[in-house]
């Protein structure tokens, strides 16, 4: 069937075609909504009615809607008109590596470029469930870009990511043969498993990447034959021609890692994409010293298969460097980048540093069960310790001895020797961001998410203010202090709200008079030696001289890292460094997220993966859909709609920003949401279907967030971080269908936030900090005429039960609460409070991450996903090579 241009398959005009295969026709067109084209792949009308190719073209609808990287050929639409089933896809402007292919082989740099490219496509895939089936050198796209894999129409699932990744469970791939009885694939590129028609994994794909490898390096197939019987006796039983006689100058390094990717013995190749791709990354960045990787993979892979790991990533970074190098400090004579895992089931949480020392890192990790803890980890060992006494431990900190850790638990900031040992605490934080110890043994620490800077003697004692707020430029916080080589000077980060001062970092001092601005960023930055300051933006990471005297930088700004995944909820970069060696979150793995749905005895019913720095999360008025902010991401940033009947996941808001607030409106037809795509964060509001633009609701140069609406729709409520108030927010109501401003509902000194109306319309609950920590209060509404404390022992993020007579809300801990309450007509009874049992939540900047569902009967949670193997973090040796070398 062919379409001729002008034709339109939904509000998509067709421009002409792309080209035809086995499984339909591609056509470029273009979407008049975005002015943007697009890619559009259809099933023709007699396909539709053949069951399996129908079953692809769906399969690969489901394998691509689930995969977002930039790597992977992203899914915009599905489709349906008079028959005819489409896929709308991103428009890639290229040659395919099939058709880059006909002109010979590429230089080995475009090899490993590409190779790591689409093996980190592929891990992507496999994490998420998905085994690809065809790769070859057609389904991959060259792009400036960088490569994109294409076609997943014979992708299938496998049982779960662990067992994909660690390959310790057997996947559930009933077989390669159609039910037809046909072995689907291209034989040329098939595994060995997948031409007898068994059980396939992630190691089938590696195989297959393997053989385009292969045929890259030497501009010849790995198998070839007159027939396709030929073809896959060759797969079966012979070994292509070494690559070394084929083509002698190829690094053997390269040809190592092509042969292991075609051993016969899945248990004999790399164990995951994961593998191949640091292992190509390796040899890209290292050159003719990737060698030495060689002759040491092979030592460490019982080593790092003993602890669950990924064989390649953590052997590098235990054995290349070598503990000699971590006990001398000699360094090699090029940087080394190499993954650190966390311990087997628990993820990393938040902040992580090296100690002053190098010898060691420092971490919050959270189990899946909700548990948080710090754990100690040498750099020459494969095993982090547990610190006992740390329950709910979060962003350590070292003495400058590298000898204590100071860390935050339960509104305290506390200390702990780095080995173990008992806690001590030193004074009240109530919800830190941040501290640094210097050398005399004095702290200074952020106690709460907004507000000035302290300090206090690491032996305990009263803190006092160190910094002051300017509220010309509506500075809301300071944080993420950092000691610089005096002890007495530090660097922070500072938020404003105006847009004619826009947030940096300073200079500070202990006796509070000195303030200098030294860099304009939204995140912190860290002095390192020979001289540096370290900071990241738009996910790069840069080193730029800096004068520790004078407190100014000098010279250029020099790119160190470019996949960086920072932590903008909470205004850091993430990045640590210590004696020549940085540590940083890379982007390109899964969210340790997961979102489930429990009912009221805590037992999951259902669970979907989140995607990034998940914030919020609400369920739509009808209990049917998922709505959820995304606050910052390269790949995923945005707010996203799950719909929890058919299991699909859909980003409604694209736009390149920070996210955080979703509100569904009454109906279920709009969503509110906040987001910093004009400065400040301000309220936007778009239809769920995807129609029309983004509108702003309350243009602002003030920070606004969206937290409920009321049930008749005339009123939304917002928390508001205003100019001339130090950031304390507080909770504002605004009129939708009248010209009246928005108003202050409870005009406080004291910060109130997380306003939430009742069903009925006549009662708002909120938290406020008037008792001096964070409670639960209700108040009536729209005009607060009274208030009743709900909470005792601290809350967040209250919700209310359909029918007026219950407030849900999150403990500190992260346990889910619920009270009952008995509303009258001017006066509103407070009954017995209870714990939802087996919840735990995790506790975001200004909100809990859960929700409840209409009948109160069941909860929707932010956890860590139940998983041996989470993201790692990016050691990166010996980085100063790299200034020496711009």
């Amino acid at each position: 069937m062919s379409i001729s241009p002008g034709t339109r398959l939904g509000p998509y005009e067709i421009l002409s075609p792309i080209g035809a295969g086995g499984m339909g026709e591609v056509y470029r067109a273009k979407d008049p909504r975005l002015d943007r084209t697009v890619a559009i792949k259809i099933l023709p009308t007699h396909f539709s009615n053949d069951p399996v190719r129908k079953q692809r073209f769906e399969r690969e609808a489901r394998a691509i809607s689930g995969l977002s990287h930039p790597n992977i050929c992203t899914l915009h639409d599905v489709g349906s008109q008079n028959g005819t089933d489409y896929l709308v896809m991103e428009y890639l402007d290229g040659d395919t590596l099939a058709q880059r292919l006909t002109k010979g082989a590429l230089p080995v740099e475009q090899v490993s470029k590409i190779g790591r490219e689409i093996a980190d496509a592929l891990e992507k895939a496999h994490r998420s469930g998905i085994i690809h089936r065809d790769l070859k050198p057609g389904n991959i796209m060259l792009t400036k870009s960088g490569a994109k894999l294409l076609d997943f129409g014979l992708a299938r699932p496998v049982s779960s990511a662990a067992s994909i990744v660690t390959m310790t469970g057997t996947a559930v791939e009933p077989t390669s043969v159609t039910q037809e009885g046909t072995i689907v694939g291209t034989f040329q590129y098939m595994s060995p498993e997948q031409v007898e028609g068994k059980e396939l994994d992630a190691r089938s794909d590696i195989f297959s990447l393997g053989a385009v490898l292969y045929e890259m390096v030497t501009g010849k197939r790995a198998f070839e034959g007159k027939s396709q019987l030929s073809v896959a006796s060759a797969v079966l039983e012979k070994d292509p021609q070494s690559i070394s006689e084929a083509k002698p100058l190829t690094p053997a390094s390269l040809d190592h890692a092509i042969r292991r990717c075609l051993a016969k013995d899945p248990d004999e190749r790399w164990q995951s994409a994961a593998d191949l791709a640091g292992e190509l990354r390796w040899i890209g960045e290292s050159g003719s010293r990737a060698e030495v990787s060689v002759l040491r993979s092979g030592s460490a892979k019982s080593r790092v298969l003993a602890f669950g790991l990924l064989a390649a990533i953590l052997a590098l970074a235990l054995i290349a460097l070598g503990i000699a190098y971590l006990r001398s400090g000699s360094a090699p004579a090029t940087p080394v980048s190499t993954y650190i895992l966390p311990p087997p089931n628990v993820a990393f949480n938040a902040v992580r540093v090296i100690s002053p020392d190098g010898m060691r890192i420092a971490f919050s990790g959270r189990s899946a069960e909700g548990k948080v803890s710090l754990w100690v980890r040498s750099l020459d060992s494969a095993a982090a310790q547990e610190l006992a006494g740390t329950e709910n431990g979060v962003l350590p900190f070292w003495s400058s001895d590298s000898q204590w850790l100071g860390f935050f638990a339960n509104g305290k900031l506390r200390k702990i020797p780095a080995s173990g040992g008992a806690v001590q605490d030193i004074c009240d934080a109530p919800a830190a961001r941040g501290g640094s110890w210097n050398s005399q043994g004095m702290i200074v620490f952020a106690p709460g998410t907004n507000g000035v800077l302290q300090k206090v003697s690491a032996m305990g004692g009263t803190p006092a203010p160190v910094t002051q707020m300017d509220q010309s430029t509506g500075e809301t916080t300071h944080r993420w202090p950092d000691f610089l080589p005096d002890g007495y000077h530090f660097l922070y980060v500072a938020r404003q709200v105006s847009e004619k001062a826009p947030s940096g970092v300073y200079v500070g001092s202990l006796d509070g008079n000195f303030r200098k601005k030294v860099l304009e960023t939204t995140s912190n930055a860290q002095y390192m030696e020979p001289g540096y300051l370290l900071f990241v933006r738009d996910f790069t990471l840069f080193a730029q001289r800096f004068d520790a005297g004078q407190f100014s930088l000098k010279g250029d700004a020099i790119p160190i890292a470019n996949d960086v995944q920072r932590q903008m909820s909470v205004l850091s970069d993430g990045v640590s460094a210590s004696r020549g060696r940085i540590l940083y979150t890379p982007i390109g793995f899964d969210s340790d997220t997961e979102f489930s749905v429990t009912d009221r005895s805590g037992n999951v019913l259902t669970a979907f993966p989140g995607d990034g720095e998940v914030n919020i999360v609400r369920v739509s008025p009808d209990g049917r859909k998922v709505a959820s902010s995304v606050y910052s991401g390269k790949e995923n940033a945005g707010v996203w709609i799950h719909d929890l009947t058919t299991g699909s996941s859909t980003r409604l808001v694209f736009t390149e920003a920070y996210y955080a607030s979703v509100v569904w409106s009454p109906d279920g037809s709009q969503i509110a949401f906040s987001s910093s795509k004009t400065g400040p964060f301000n309220i936007y509001m778009k239809a769920v279907n995807g129609s029309g633009e983004e509108k702003a609701l309350h243009p602002s140069s003030e920070d606004e967030r969206a937290r409920s609406w009321s049930p008749d729709g005339k009123y939304l409520i917002y928390d508001r971080r205003a100019l001339g108030r130090s950031g304390i927010s507080e909770v504002m109501v605004l009129p939708l269908d009248s010209s009246e401003r928005p108003y202050s509902l409870l005009n406080a000194p004291y910060a109130n936030q997380n306003g939430t109306v009742s069903p009925d319309g006549r009662w708002i609950a909120f938290a406020s900090t008037q008792s001096g920590s964070n409670e639960i209060y209700v108040t009536t509404f729209p005009h607060a005429t009274g208030v009743w404390q709900i909470s005792t022992t601290g809350g967040t993020s209250p919700r209310w039960r359909r029918d007026n007579r219950a407030l849900f809300y999150v403990r500190p801990d992260g346990r889910i609460m619920v009270t009952q309450v008995k509303p009258g007509p001017d006066s509103l009874m407070v009954g017995v409070t209870s714990e939802i049992p087996k919840t735990r939540v995790i506790i975001g900047i200004y909100e809990a991450t859960f929700d409840v569902f209409p009948d109160g009967q069941r909860f929707i949670l932010a956890n860590i996903r139940k998983s041996s193997l989470h993201a790692p973090l990016t050691l990166l040796t010996n980085w100063t090579s790299l200034l020496s070398a711009k």
